[in-house]
């Protein structure tokens, strides 16, 4: 039996559906089901603990805000655990950040570069001086509970994890509509995180708080954001990811849709470079880590491309069908929600088109990434600095 053209557009309007809402909907599903048919075994705890020194390493270009708390929310940390190590590399700042540095430069290792290199860079140097067993890696602009490196010590406890991702926290959702969407998000990316754990092995670690084991770091090149590349090679080198959910760290998001769609092209084009690095050994792993990482982070890339398709094929199956006018009252439904949820505040309109929004921004990005960009330097989210005291 010939299969109509109708039905045809409409089957792959379905797909193309299935497979923008996967990342966030049948995947963690998915991952529900696999933790009670599969559920992770960890291997018992040497009897002998022994004791982990930790190295805290930083990157800051124009953060003269935000620097001051920073410093003070780390030395605190170091006057919990004398020992503690804090390196930080100032890519060449325009403002004051190198200059209040200085005035803690008895109490931490600090590298001002006189040119711009970029994050990856300065965090290569910082590794490259670490003498911890544990590199801690972290943002200027994130502030670390005080009890952030026990709890991640405990992880380490266990020989089969080479990197722990800390728990984060947005502290601004009530700012706007933007920040709470974004609030949202980052709650379901953690509770995917603790999924994946309970599968095996959590899909790389966010560069606001994540620590790896120093004998385990590989140097990414200057191009490539260092967070997703860094924690993945701990992965292919045959070692978890796990994320400890009481290691907090503490961070406003982004309140500004604009600012928003920006840092999603960035991180994207990044991040699809890196997974061109790393695509031929995640290849080569166990097929749930295969399919983890494919449902989380390469699909999650290429939404706003099947949410595009989807509907594309749905007002043409409608078209073939003679229902034109039922394609023409879709379309002009989906552009007059769109309006008002761009200009105003009213849910869920609002809330759609911010997903949408950051859905367009990740998909810019990879077709940047395509197109052979880079961001090696960029200039911080304006939304999220502070004025300067």
């Amino acid at each position: 039996m010939t299969m109509s053209l109708e039905l045809v557009l409409l089957v792959l309007a379905l797909i193309c559906l299935g497979l923008a809402q996967h990342p966030f909907v049948t995947y963690p599903l998915s991952l529900n089901l696999m933790k009670k048919l599969w559920p992770h075994r960890a291997p018992p705890l040497p009897a002998r603990k022994r004791h982990i020194d930790f190295t805290i390493c930083m990157c800051a270009y124009n953060e003269e805000g935000v620097i001051r708390e920073k410093l003070q929310n780390l030395l605190a940390l170091k006057q919990r655990e004398p020992g503690l190590e804090i390196l930080i590399y100032v890519d060449a700042a325009s403002d004051q950040t190198a200059k209040r540095l200085r005035a803690y430069a008895p109490h931490i290792n600090f590298h001002v570069s006189p040119a711009r290199h970029g994050k990856t860079y300065g965090m290569n140097l910082l590794a490259s001086r670490a003498t911890g067993d544990v590199i801690l890696f972290t943002d200027a602009n994130v502030m670390l509970d005080m009890e952030v490196l026990d709890k991640l010590r405990a992880s380490f406890e266990d020989p089969e994890i080479g990197c722990v991702c800390g728990n984060l926290i947005y502290t601004n959702g009530g700012a706007s509509v933007t920040a709470s969407t974004g609030s949202l998000y980052w709650r379901l990316e953690e509770g995917i995180k603790r999924l994946e754990q309970e599968t095996g092995s959590v899909m790389g670690a966010d560069g606001s708080l994540f620590a790896i084991r120093r004998s385990l770091h590989k140097a990414p090149p200057d191009h490539i954001i260092d967070d997703m590349f860094v924690s993945f090679w701990v992965l292919i080198q045959g070692y978890r990811i796990v994320q400890s959910k009481d290691a907090r760290a503490f961070e406003e998001s982004a309140s500004n849709a604009s600012d928003e769609f920006g840092r999603k092209a960035r991180i994207a084009c990044q991040a699809f470079n890196v997974h061109r690095l790393i695509w031929p050994h995640i290849r080569k792993l166990n097929v749930v880590t295969v399919y983890k990482y494919v449902s989380h982070k390469l699909l999650r890339w290429l939404c706003i491309y099947f949410l595009a398709l989807s509907g594309v094929f749905t007002v043409a199956a409608l078209a073939v069908a003679g229902y034109s006018w039922a394609a023409v009252v879709l379309v002009a439904a989906c552009s007059i929600g769109f309006i008002l949820g761009a200009r105003y505040a009213i849910k869920p309109f609002s809330q759609i088109v911010d997903i949408v929004t950051s859905m367009a921004g990740a998909g810019l990005g990879v077709w940047k990434s395509v197109r052979g960009e880079r961001f090696q330097t960029w200039t911080p989210v304006a939304s999220l600095r502070k004025v300067a005291e």
